[in-house]
């Protein structure tokens, strides 16, 4: 798998879109990590305030990356795991609300999960692929694999992919209830300080240009790995299989570990940082986001900075390595069960 990134847009609860700082830490208010949302100049405002929060920002980030372009992309490829969430339980509560009377279609439309790859695709005129992968935790990952497969087989065409999710009340709820978010009052800074279950909630979106080419690339994702299981040391023998299969006897210069202060992910991510060695940084960053399903979108757009930069935050990180950042290893565990492995390494020496 090869998979050139050439461009990429990111909405986070950091100063990543537009003037770019991910030096400064923004924290989380209310134990939870919510966007900075931008002025979305290229959304028509009658379109916008129509929009929910999701589609907002999938779209605001998207939409950047497509405008100066000459001709469509050949395909539009999202990952999220609940899409616009928000829009549908208002959708829900109208149908009782006015007893399936006069229901308000907008919030309908925006429901489904597919709302925000449509919306892009409606706001660009592009009828070519538009598809959204919708498996929790995974969802990205999926996106990801679809846009690798496509691009190796029309090795002349150019995908939009990317990961969106937002914080609805809905969800939250329920993940506050089923133990997935802290008790204790979180900034951000003191997320990995706390031997509790459960993280901070999160939401954001990262948007990438891809294709088949090297030229002008910013970084290349050379690989990626999914994987189901309840055990940390399956999950530490695959990422050996994956190193030596990937990487051969070589190491990845960084390590990005998704680590967010849930103690019960703690052996899973100990594990697989364990067969790091001494040369390799180690790196956290979801005191930068928070914790959701598509998180490691945002991930991958960390890690191109970085390659594309030689830069990290010192903030980011928990051990110091080589000093290398030519290439960069990203592993997220999602609720005990989903877990996956992205490898992005320079296109320039």
């Amino acid at each position: 798998m090869l998979l050139y990134v050439h461009q990429s847009s990111c909405i986070s609860p950091q100063q990543t879109f537009g003037a770019k700082d991910l030096d400064s830490l923004q924290p989380a208010v209310n134990n939870a990590f919510r966007i900075i949302e931008p002025s979305y100049e290229g959304i028509p405002t009658g379109i916008l305030r129509r929009m929910g929060k999701a589609v907002r920002m999938g779209t605001g980030a998207a939409l950047p990356l497509l405008r100066n372009r000459a001709t469509p992309v050949d395909g539009i490829i999202i990952g999220t795991a609940n899409g616009g969430m928000e829009d549908c339980i208002k959708f829900l509560n109208q149908i009782i609300e006015y007893q399936e009377g006069m229901l308000t279609p907008t919030n309908f439309v925006q429901s489904t999960t597919n709302a925000i790859a449509s919306q892009i695709g409606l706001m660009t005129s592009n009828r070519n692929y538009n598809i959204t992968h919708v498996q929790r935790g995974l969802a990205f990952e999926n996106a990801l694999l679809d846009a690798a497969m496509l691009a190796a087989d029309h090795k002349a065409q150019s995908f939009l992919v990317g990961g969106v999710d937002e914080i609805s009340a809905y969800n939250y709820n329920i993940d506050l209830l089923d133990g997935w978010f802290k008790q204790e009052t979180i900034t951000g800074n003191d997320l990995y300080s706390y031997d509790t279950p459960g993280s901070i909630a999160g939401e954001g979106c990262a948007m990438f240009l891809v294709n088949s080419h090297p030229d002008e690339a910013v970084a290349c994702i050379k690989a990626v790995e999914i994987i189901h299981s309840s055990d940390p040391a399956w999950v530490a023998a695959a990422l050996d299989r994956f190193l030596l299969h990937h990487l051969g006897t070589q190491q990845p210069a960084v390590f990005m570990s998704g680590e967010d202060g849930d103690s019960r992910l703690h052996a899973f991510y100990q594990a697989c940082e364990s067969k790091m060695n001494a040369q390799a940084s180690v790196l956290r960053f979801k005191h930068m986001t928070g914790e959701y399903a598509t998180v490691s979108a945002i991930a991958v757009w960390i890690a191109c900075q970085i390659i594309d930069s030689a830069h990290i935050p010192t903030h980011m990180v928990k051990r110091s390595g080589g000093g290398r950042t030519n290439s960069v290893l990203i592993y997220n565990c999602h609720k005990e069960q989903q877990h996956s492995f992205i490898l992005l390494e320079a296109v320039r020496p």
